[in-house]
């Protein structure tokens, strides 16, 4: 029980990675805070997380908007009196399309989402942080990094390129509280945020780049699982990662080293 005692929030806990890591930190000993938009989703979370024997509360909240994630943070609080653990994870594709086709406002749900939503998260989180230290983990991608080729992603992979310059900002200025603070760039994940991902007019931009052995080295192709980013993050949260802050770990089977 690596993490007993200890309080996490989860954002985007109701599916894909960050269910998935919700319910590996609950295992681990840990009170989890699972926080989303859909009531129905989020409850599911915390009772397969309460059916396995662990203790969770469900958040409904839009990370973009802080007066919602101000509250989500004192409900945490007010439960529990603690928070040690943020796995900020939600985030959006958005539109992926040539810049004169994306419009503006396409352009600002993504980065409110992804980035925006990322800042009022650790914000609200860190005066609770500070009381005892803890790990901050936030979730960017392999697109911004590492891999510049998928062409027409340009809002999604600017979010988490910024994501990482954030990480490492906050990591010194938070270092002197005791408080960690990393991020995990996965790549192919099998997870449901293909399905919010919308697509136009790409290939009349795209360079065809064909790999006749597979875009994943480590797997010969396969996808990973939500399950092993969970573990990543676990390692992360827990004391086995003590000295380690300010940095990015990619997850992603060799992926982004070939397509980059």
């Amino acid at each position: 029980m690596q993490l007993q005692d200890r309080v996490a929030l989860v954002t985007g806990g109701s599916s894909g990675i960050g269910k998935a890591t919700a319910k590996r930190l609950a295992n681990a000993g840990a009170k989890i805070a699972v926080l989303g938009r859909t009531e129905d989703e989020v409850q599911g979370t915390v009772d397969e997380i309460g059916s396995e024997g662990g203790e969770a509360l469900p958040l409904l909240a839009d990370v973009s908007n802080p007066a919602d994630m101000q509250h989500a943070v004192e409900q945490i609080n007010v439960a529990w009196g603690r928070l040690d653990i943020l796995f900020a994870n939600a985030g959006i594709n958005g539109v992926w399309a040539p810049l004169e086709a994306l419009e503006p406002d396409e352009w600002d749900r993504t980065l409110d989402i992804n980035l925006k939503g990322t800042f009022l998260t650790v914000k609200y989180a860190v005066p609770h942080l500070k009381r005892s230290g803890g790990s901050i983990i936030i979730t960017s991608s392999v697109n911004g990094t590492r891999i510049f080729s998928n062409t027409g992603a340009t809002a999604y992979s600017c979010s988490k390129a910024a994501q990482v310059a954030f990480t490492k900002m906050i990591a010194l200025e938070l270092a002197p509280s005791h408080i960690r603070v990393n991020v995990v760039c996965p790549g192919a994940i099998e997870t449901q945020i293909e399905e919010n991902i919308e697509k136009r007019d790409l290939e009349s931009v795209r360079i065809p780049v064909e790999f006749p052995e597979g875009r994943i080295p480590l797997t010969h192709d396969r996808p990973g699982s939500a399950a092993e980013v969970a573990e990543l993050v676990l390692f992360l949260a827990s004391d086995a990662s003590r000295h380690i802050t300010g940095t990015e770990i990619w997850i992603d089977g060799g992926q982004s080293l070939l397509q980059g």
